[in-house]
């Protein structure tokens, strides 16, 4: 994989075709292509791995794995690119999709959340407050858990209005959790695997090359 990983990410075009032989876990990682801008964008840009079919396929099912047979019935997807996994997470299901939406977007009456995101900026998210009821099990999607304050935020506005996140081992009815492509190994990052059933596509032997963006 890391082999994969170099000379994939070397490549200036996007090749939707190629499916390597044996799809071990993550292999789509490799799909995505590296930060030539600058400390002011994220290190890495997954578009790539979401234009690829069977990467995208083999993604939202690595995300499902440790949650089947667990009752969810709803996926709630955090502005932005959490929207793309969320929203394919969620037709694979069968189930419906909340967006969770960064402060000013919604017309209807909201709950709002402050938080701090990976960059430092202080931020507030917002959900519509008809959405979910008490005891709903929602399934939380982001693109990526880094710091942890995006993911937090979006787990306090759906336990504040009484949902289900399931804590890891979870307490019946249970367990619904956090997905994302990675979760770092931050503060941030394990407070929400101590607390929560979580999925995330990264290799163990990958890990520590993902929590020092290299």
């Amino acid at each position: 994989l890391h082999a994969q990983c170099s000379q994939r990410l070397l490549s200036p075009r996007m090749d939707l075709c190629h499916v390597p032989a044996a799809r071990e876990k993550g292999w789509y990682l490799a799909l995505m292509a590296p930060n030539v801008k600058g400390p002011n964008y994220a290190w890495l840009d997954p578009s790539r791995l979401y234009c690829h079919p069977q990467g995208l396929q083999d993604c939202v099912a690595d995300l499902l794995q440790p949650f089947q047979g667990d009752p969810i019935d709803m996926v709630a997807g955090i502005d932005a690119m959490g929207f793309i996994l969320g929203a394919a997470i969620a037709a694979t299901l069968r189930k419906g999709f909340l967006a969770i939406r960064k402060a000013g977007h919604l017309c209807v009456q909201t709950l709002a959340q402050p938080y701090t995101d990976y960059s430092g900026r202080e931020k507030v998210m917002e959900v519509r407050t008809d959405a979910v009821s008490p005891g709903l099990r929602i399934l939380l999607v982001d693109q990526w858990v880094e710091t942890g304050g995006t993911m937090r935020a979006a787990i306090q506005l759906v336990e504040r209005l009484g949902g289900v996140v399931a804590a890891d081992p979870p307490p019946p009815p249970c367990p619904t959790g956090v997905a994302a492509i990675c979760i770092e190994d931050s503060e941030g990052g394990r407070w929400i695997w101590e607390r929560y059933k979580c999925a995330h596509c990264v290799p163990p032997d990958l890990q520590p090359r993902f929590d020092r963006h290299q």
